[in-house]
């Protein structure tokens, strides 16, 4: 038998480099907490959604370090970031960039300007108050990673990351993300307020005469290595029936739950249960753990279906709330 093709040592030679990588993500992790305080769980899940080479929705009301946190990663990451503020006169062009008419030794041609979309972690700031138009713009981008213009098709950098952020308070003059657009996203992260500690903590350190600056730990190249390792990390068939028992019995027509049949208007579809695949092995090796378990299934519950799922009027009126339905699915799990 050819050695290089034995089961063991490919076990062996995948182990070592799920161990190797544990310790830069660890690295990663580390550097981003020193600069974003109190966030830990929200970090966890961005960093989760990144090693998945998925996007992110950051839901949170102002001055939470939702931008903060896109620049520290873009750092930490070595990744080349840029930021857009989404505002209702934002042309699609303004997102993807657009063609130009140069002329040149008597000869006229059309030049590709790029967009700022053309980067590998882009901050779409308020993403729900720009118009459908452009919204679906950079929403395909993000599907597809390449946009269309003048019958070119223009690739974007690898890796390539969206980071687009809500504002829940303010709904007046936004254009709500339909659900298949949201679908796109592989995790909403809900972004609190910090407990006092951390508050504290951060208000000594960023109000001094000089506040520390984040430290890169790895490279993009590296990055893009750890998402193809993240993909081979065995996972075991009680996980993977897990996932399954979650995401089928979210949805009404077919479900074991009365609460969900009752109240759930339409459920998680297939692409839930590819996020939480691929989300619980990148949890884990967060966690230093080599292969994911259930917990990791129960913690990325809320995240992966609270913007793949909806309720109907009878649970409005019955006051049964999303986290309420989710909870109950995960407690499925044992």
């Amino acid at each position: 038998m050819n050695p290089t093709t034995d089961p063991t040592q490919q076990a062996g030679a995948i182990l070592s480099q799920v161990e190797a990588l544990g310790e830069r993500v660890g690295r990663v992790r580390e550097a981003i907490g020193r600069v974003i305080f109190g966030q830990d769980e929200v970090v966890e899940q961005v960093l989760v959604t990144v090693l998945s080479g998925g996007h992110v929705l950051l839901v949170g009301v102002p001055g939470l370090g939702k931008s903060r946190l896109v620049e520290a990663l873009g750092t930490v990451l070595g990744l080349g970031t840029k930021r857009v503020q989404f505002t209702p006169d934002l042309m699609p062009a303004d997102i993807i960039g657009s063609e130009v008419l140069d002329e040149s030794e008597g000869r006229r041609s059309f030049r590709f300007v790029p967009g700022p979309v053309f980067c590998q972690l882009l901050m779409a700031d308020e993403i729900n108050r720009a118009s459908p138009r452009t919204q679906s713009a950079l929403l395909q981008a993000m599907q597809e990673q390449r946009v269309a213009v003048g019958g070119q098709d223009h690739a974007l950098p690898r890796p390539f990351h969206v980071l687009a952020t809500q504002n829940p308070i303010e709904q007046e003059g936004t254009y709500p993300l339909p659900e298949a657009q949201l679908d796109r996203f592989l995790l909403e992260v809900v972004v609190g307020y910090p407990d006092l500690a951390a508050e504290r903590t951060m208000l000594l350190a960023t109000t001094g005469t000089a506040e520390a600056p984040p430290q890169q730990a790895m490279t993009a190249d590296e990055l893009i290595a750890a998402q193809a390792l993240i993909r081979r990390v065995p996972v075991g068939e009680r996980v993977v029936d897990a996932i399954l028992d979650l995401v089928r019995n979210g949805r009404p027509e077919i479900s074991e739950d009365e609460l969900v049949r009752r109240h759930v208007a339409w459920g998680p579809g297939p692409r839930a249960a590819q996020a939480l695949m691929l989300a619980t092995r990148a949890r884990a090796l967060l966690e230093g753990r080599l292969a994911p378990s259930v917990d990791d299934v129960a913690a990325l519950a809320r995240p992966v279906l609270r913007h793949r799922m909806a309720l109907n009027f009878s649970a409005r009126a019955d006051g049964v709330v999303l986290a309420d339905v989710i909870d109950r699915l995960v407690d499925r799990l044992g």
